[in-house]
């Protein structure tokens, strides 16, 4: 079973992505709260995912380096959300440090699932909260690249509304974007959106990948954890 804490932890991370989720569904101006909610679930992510979950110096030395890039993008986050859209360059770091905090957290939930000695329903919340993490993740990743090479995707538009084009990031609509994120996890490949550029579409391969790796790996542990249990359970009805 789960030990308590992992059990909070894994249903704090499905409760906040799919808060954040629900978010994009609401109608304007409402729904632009999505945008800095991304930093709240960060601090979900690092808040779940940054615990130590190996013993000895190199367990702790990654958890170190983990918790100090969630922190770093978080900052860097933060103030890409607060500079008007014109600064393009802010976005570049956003781009770089939520990509390697995304995977590393990815790496780590499936490290804590692969943990669990039997499946419940707080491990299998905690199999779709990654799911859905990396598929927010994905639409943060292409909302930063769009605001950096504006015209990265098709049937995108980011103008701000504000004078002179000082919109701020935050108050940008990127639901769009996030929807385009999970057409490209799932591979479903609508069409209606695509990528132009490099780098638009180096991000829509890397979230194919991502989704494919991700439930193939989750699912051979789960697959595994109930064989476990169900051979246990033969060889406990046999004596």
């Amino acid at each position: 079973m789960a030990s308590t804490a992992r059990q909070h932890h894994y249903r704090l991370l499905l409760v906040g992505c799919v808060a954040l989720l629900a978010i994009f569904t609401l109608p304007d101006p409402w729904g632009r709260l999505a945008t800095p909610g991304y930093l709240v679930l960060g601090a979900i992510m690092l808040r779940t995912l940054g615990t130590r979950s190996s013993r000895g110096p190199r367990g702790s030395l990654s958890l170190r380096l983990y918790r100090a890039t969630g922190i770093a993008t978080l900052a860097v986050g933060g103030f890409w959300l607060l500079t008007p859209l014109e600064l393009r360059g802010t976005g570049v770091p956003v781009v770089v440090l939520w990509a390697l905090f995304s995977v590393w957290s990815a790496q780590r939930l499936i490290r804590q699932l692969g943990e669990e000695r039997s499946v419940d329903q707080a491990v299998l919340s905690g199999a779709l909260a990654g799911y859905l993490m990396l598929g927010l993740s994905g639409g943060f990743l292409s909302a930063a690249v769009e605001t950096v090479a504006p015209g990265s995707f098709t049937s995108v538009d980011l103008t701000p509304a504000g004078p002179d084009g000082l919109e701020p990031v935050w108050r940008l609509d990127f639901v769009r974007l996030n929807y385009f994120a999970f057409v490209s996890l799932t591979t479903t490949g609508y069409g209606d959106i695509l990528p132009v550029t490099p780098a638009a579409q180096m991000v829509s391969i890397a979230l194919a990948v991502a989704g494919n790796s991700y439930l193939a790996i989750v699912m051979g542990l789960l697959i595994g954890r109930f064989s476990m249990r169900s051979s246990d359970g033969d060889e406990t009805g046999g004596d």
